[in-house]
């Protein structure tokens, strides 16, 4: 008798996504719970639409809500996607097969981002492989704002799933440009409080490893110009990033 399955969404203004996620989800979630953390645009109303379980939920980070959609599913198996993903072809068959038989407590899959129209295969964005299936007594979101990652609580072995979670992460450069000042002023924070510094020799030495990480350890390169935009921005973020972390550490002084 196959496994039932919580599919579990966390949003913020994502009306431009949700629908495709949780259409991918079709026949392969039992049921699909979004945690939103009251949107002003139309998700709410999208989700009510596809009928499944909306709960609102003030966001306290990325981890606490993430951690919060899991305790919120029904049942034991449980997989964690953001609104922006979905998942392709292979990777729902995959999944179908786990839900018949499972070998593990948790799986992994390689994750594929859409910039601006390109399926980006390098600079470092692919496999991006991510553990996202599991048997939610087994695992908890952990890591450090904004960068968090599902992981085993008894570090048990994790099984692998063909197939990608498709990331449609970037439509335009507004966007990116976007997230890097919303990202970099959470990562800022957690950096500060945990005792990070920075300077401006810090800072161009960062800025400078980027980009060479990047476009060529990471072999952006392949990926043609959208590599080049890809590195280019990636090493901006990292300015963008100590540069904040100085702010702080300026305005702390002077209080």
């Amino acid at each position: 008798m196959a496994q039932k399955l919580s599919a579990v969404i966390i949003t913020f203004n994502e009306e431009r996504n949700i629908a495709r996620c949780i259409d991918s989800l079709e026949g392969v979630a039992d049921e699909i719970v979004v945690v939103d953390s009251f949107s002003k645009d139309s998700t709410k109303e999208i989700c009510e639409l596809k009928g499944v379980i909306f709960i609102e939920n003030p966001f306290e980070g990325h981890i606490q809500q993430k951690n919060f959609a899991i305790d919120k599913a029904s049942y034991d198996w449980v997989l964690s996607l953001d609104a922006d993903e979905a998942l392709s072809p292979e990777l729902r068959k995959s999944i179908l097969e786990v839900k018949e038989q499972a070998s593990f407590q948790g799986y992994r899959m390689n994750r594929l981002t859409n910039y601006c129209g390109h399926w980006v295969k390098h600079c470092g964005w692919y496999p991006d492989t991510k553990v996202r299936l599991i048997s939610k007594h087994h695992a908890r979101w952990t890591g450090v704002n904004p960068h968090d990652r599902l992981d085993m609580l008894n570090g048990e072995e994790t099984g692998f799933l063909k197939g990608d979670i498709l990331h449609y992460s970037y439509y335009t450069k507004e966007d990116h440009f976007k997230q890097i000042e919303y990202f970099g002023n959470i990562a800022a924070r957690e950096l500060f409080e945990r005792g990070g510094k920075s300077n401006w020799v810090k800072v161009w030495i960062k800025v400078i490893a980027q980009f060479v990480k990047s476009f060529f350890l990471k072999t952006g390169f392949l990926d043609g110009w959208t590599g080049v935009l890809i590195s280019v921005r990636s090493a901006y973020a990292t300015y963008r990033k100590y540069v904040k972390l100085m702010e702080l550490q300026r305005q702390n002084e002077v209080g």
